[in-house]
């Protein structure tokens, strides 16, 4: 379907063309490029070519240095720079096809490109709408009688988390160091966190935003959500589980958050759509919508040690699991008038299955370091060592073509002495 050659177990099919800031060794200049094969589309390049109806006066949105303002310009922009960006690279269209110069500007191959955090975050928050998650998490600590919250039922739960500290795929996450109390008997102890974890979520960014006081009704949700990405919401559960009470988390997480760098739009996630979990109490109404808002999207993470010659993959798991779908979490966010922006980050929280193999997390793998987590040829994990990489993978499978996300990657440095 595009005269570019993508092989079928590639993430980027002309079916996903995915938005993401790249820069090169021979142009530094950060921009805006379409994933497409093992090829970059550099749009900043070909943005003359944006002549429709609503991008014709906003073509220099696409030689930014982050997507904030592509995003801004809502909903009927992005169809239209996806139909044009589709248009010029159909194996039919010939305007940038059999011009080969404009070819050798526009096409750069993604092993010579350097990935970079796709927008400007200006705020972050995070959820917890994984059912499984939240059962199995509030089973460890307050039983089974008693592992959901009375209000978990009722609606997305989230807190506000730290934008600064969000980084793009590949970027070294540093051990935690923060105050913890491993024996309940005595004072809490300082220094770096024993029980470092991961969490496997899912994020979307927001596009259009809204006006402060005035809230995005749950029939208009989809105008405002632009992308998504996979996430990696680090953890030290042994300073969250300190400090959490009554404010919830704090310095347990902020300390870093990995995105991978490529934002699939909602367009090309929606023909993977399924019908959403069936929610019992049924949500107040402004939560209810009956239209699909939950995607068949697989899901893995793999860790490799430092004396591992192979990763060894820990979880698989889907996002179809989730209880609440991002409209519900969106219109929830500012159903008391919170103004979201373009480029805010909402994420999903730890995406947890039915079956231990499909747990998001270390904490629920090694079931609170009860158990080891078998990763093959004698090494064994309950929570991550220094050094550890961990990558998270993300896929829609199509009738011979995949719609992925790319690698989430990051890898563990010592904490720094105190």
């Amino acid at each position: 379907m595009s005269f570019i050659k993508v092989d079928p177990s590639s993430d980027f099919s002309f079916h996903n063309l995915p938005y993401g800031i790249f820069s090169t060794d021979n142009n530094p200049k950060r921009r805006v490029g379409v994933a497409i094969g093992d090829q970059i589309l550099d749009l900043s390049v070909i943005m003359s070519m944006f002549r429709g109806p609503l991008l014709s006066q906003h073509q220099d949105v696409f030689d930014r240095p982050t997507l904030n303002a592509f995003m801004a310009l809502g909903c009927e922009s992005w169809r239209e720079a996806r139909s044009t960006v589709q248009g010029l690279l159909s194996a039919n269209e010939s305007a940038l096809r059999d011009d080969v110069s404009l070819r050798s500007r526009a096409l750069v191959h993604q092993s010579a490109a350097t990935m970079h955090l796709p927008a400007d975050i200006g705020d972050y928050t995070d959820f917890y709408s994984s059912r499984d998650h939240a059962t199995n998490v509030g089973t460890m600590f307050r039983g089974k009688e008693n592992a959901l919250m009375p209000n978990w039922l009722r609606l997305p739960v989230g807190y506000h988390g730290r934008a600064s500290s969000v980084v793009v795929s590949r970027t070294p996450i540093r051990r935690p160091s923060g105050q913890m109390r491993p024996d309940q008997t005595k004072p809490p102890v300082f220094g770096p966190s024993k029980q470092l974890d991961i969490e496997l979520e899912m994020a979307f960014f927001v596009g259009g935003g809204n006006q402060l006081g005035e809230p995005i009704p749950i029939e208009k949700a989809h105008e405002h959500i632009f992308g998504m990405v996979l996430m990696n919401d680090w953890s030290a559960r042994d300073i969250q589980a300190w400090e959490y009470v009554p404010l919830g988390p704090f310095l347990g997480k902020n300390f870093g958050t990995t995105i991978s760098p490529w934002v699939i739009p909602m367009e090309a996630l929606l023909p993977f759509a399924e019908p959403n979990a069936i929610q019992d109490p049924e949500p107040l109404p402004y939560l209810q919508h009956l239209d699909p808002f939950t995607f068949n999207i697989n899901l893995s993470v793999s860790l490799k040690g430092q004396d591992m010659a192979d990763a060894a993959t820990i979880c698989k798991t889907n996002f179809k699991y989730m209880y609440w779908t991002m409209k519900q979490q969106l219109t929830h966010h500012t159903v008391n008038g919170c103004n979201v922006r373009p480029g805010d980050l909402l994420a999903s929280g730890t995406i947890s299955g039915p079956d231990p193999e499909s747990f998001g997390s270390m904490l629920e793998l090694s079931w609170r370091g009860s158990k080891n987590i078998d990763l093959g040829g004698g090494e064994t994990r309950t929570f991550l060592r220094d050094g550890d990489q961990v990558t998270i993978k993300g896929y829609c499978q199509g009738d011979g073509y995949r719609v992925g996300f790319g690698p989430c990657a990051g890898t563990i440095l010592p904490a720094l002495q105190h």
